[in-house]
């Protein structure tokens, strides 16, 4: 062995640089970032949306298998008549809910077959929208009453209800079910407004002292996703309301694909 091995043998080392190791902390920084991002617009949506999906499913079909209200047996019920004229279905509507009280699921099958999401009442962040529930406005019409029913979530992170909300078509169900039965609505337009845009909460959308004659359902988000300034509008109409003792309604279908 020579002079030359034991040089390179006993070579100190290069001290790492400032600059060196602060490139080396964004780098790791960025890389958390990023999987934190991941996360939270893709992994942890699909785990918390399949969550709520099935926590919906549950609510869904405890109140389609609930036996039906007793009647009295001693009461006879009326034949048909020729004359008589149809029978008209009454529109239930409930009360308003308290805070924070699962009171429907809403279906858009527009969505696919498992998107369903529970319904509360209210629509504060930390206790409703960010727990992967779709909220009701406070005050605003309830389904199936006259007035407009208006309903917000999140379209990025907690299962992001709303995220396909601009992938709507006219004439795409919208329905609501709760205790009594479902409540169809009709998608009609899309609009995107200010957040301080109330007046999409006006008992006639956009509408300022108009009384409402007609029965309305208005969908809220932020769009785009990230953008808190801004909202997405989706509007729809009402249909029909089919009672739970019916059955689930022919609007559950799947749409045609292409349909408008």
């Amino acid at each position: 062995m020579g002079d030359t091995e034991l040089r390179v043998r006993h070579r100190p080392r290069r001290r790492a640089s400032v600059v060196g190791v602060l490139g080396e902390i964004l780098i790791t920084v960025g890389v958390v970032a990023l999987l934190y991002v991941a996360w939270q617009m893709w992994i942890g949506d699909w785990i918390i949306g399949a969550e709520k999906h099935k926590e919906a499913s549950a609510l869904s079909q405890s109140w389609a298998t609930a036996s039906p209200a007793p009647t009295d047996d001693a009461t006879p019920t009326p034949e048909p008549t020729e004359t008589a004229a149809p029978v008209e279905t009454v529109v239930p509507v409930k009360g308003q809910p308290a805070h924070g009280e699962q009171f429907g699921v809403m279906f858009i099958p527009r969505f696919g077959p498992e998107w369903q999401f529970t319904v509360a009442g209210g629509t504060s962040r930390k206790d409703i929208l960010d727990q992967g529930e779709i909220g009701h406005y406070a005050d605003t019409a309830m389904p199936g009453q006259v007035g407009n029913t208006v309903y917000a979530a999140h379209r990025w992170t907690s299962g992001a209800p709303f995220d396909p909300i601009d992938k709507l078509v006219i004439g795409d169900a919208i329905v609501i079910q709760t205790q009594d039965g479902w409540y169809t609505y009709r998608f009609r337009t899309l609009e995107y407004v200010q957040d301080t845009q109330v007046e999409v909460l006006l008992p006639v959308p956009q509408q300022v002292g108009v009384e409402a004659n007609g029965r309305y359902l208005t969908l809220t988000s932020c769009a785009p996703k990230l953008n808190m300034l801004e909202r997405i509008i989706a509007y729809a109409v009402f249909e029909s309301f089919t009672p739970t003792v019916d059955g689930p309604p022919a609007s559950l279908a799947p749409p045609t694909v292409g349909a408008a």
